[in-house]
């Protein structure tokens, strides 16, 4: 019965102010503008990718041929009305597109959930959650299904470098430079406007190593 209920953490800092914070390592965010993470306890698409991953065990992806079509899902085509297509209705569309251009994969600008449009995904407040605004987590693994059904690799933009200082995100998360550099000289990208990951952290290191094979 909590599938899917929004929740985010309520910390008190050291100096006795308090700050609601999204879940680091929630794996589903609220549409916008809800920055809540949501509740996701369960793996609700069944793969169909058999074919594809015995596929590239046999292939050397070193003497393979590549040519890599990179794209944004949010621009790339809208409906008549202006509105986003959602991860599902793009799938056919993305992979036929593919295919007739003689692609061998797409590389999709980042999906990890991040509060500004502009930003085209390379300002990241939620690692580990899928953005909400195609769709939910399942619907993602549909895209990426079809598209190894299709013989179609898919590549995932990762932005390991930076990140938002959104009072709901990473930035001092409980009221010290947890994930960032404390020295604002080494920790802030003062031309972005954005927090730059301690990577000196041994908890930094295992946060982002781990988040990337979580999007593998």
């Amino acid at each position: 019965g909590y599938e899917g209920c929004p929740y985010k953490y309520y910390i008190v800092r050291p100096d006795g102010t308090a700050v609601y914070k999204a879940d680091p390592y929630g794996t589903r965010a609220a549409c916008l503008p809800d920055t809540s993470s949501l509740i996701c306890t369960e793996e609700k698409h069944t793969w169909g990718d058999g074919r594809w991953i015995r596929d590239c065990s046999l292939r050397s992806p070193l003497t393979s041929p590549m040519n890599i079509y990179e794209m944004h899902l949010g621009s790339w085509r809208r409906k008549e009305d202006g509105s986003c297509y959602s991860y599902t209705e793009l799938a056919p569309m993305l992979a036929e597109y593919a295919k007739s251009m003689g692609y061998t994969h797409v590389e999709l600008m980042p999906l990890a959930e991040y509060p500004y449009d502009p930003s085209w995904g390379y300002q990241v407040t939620g690692y580990y959650a899928v953005t909400a605004r195609y769709g939910a987590p399942e619907q993602l693994a549909e895209l990426v299904d079809y598209a190894h059904k299709c013989g179609i690799g898919v590549i995932m933009d990762w932005v390991p470098a930076h990140f938002p200082k959104d009072a709901h995100g990473l930035a001092e998360f409980d009221g010290t430079c947890c994930y960032e550099y404390a020295d604002p000289r080494k920790g802030e990208h003062p031309d972005w406007g954005t927090k730059v990951f301690d990577f000196g952290k041994n908890e930094v290191k295992n946060f982002l190593i781990a988040n990337a094979l979580y999007w593998i």
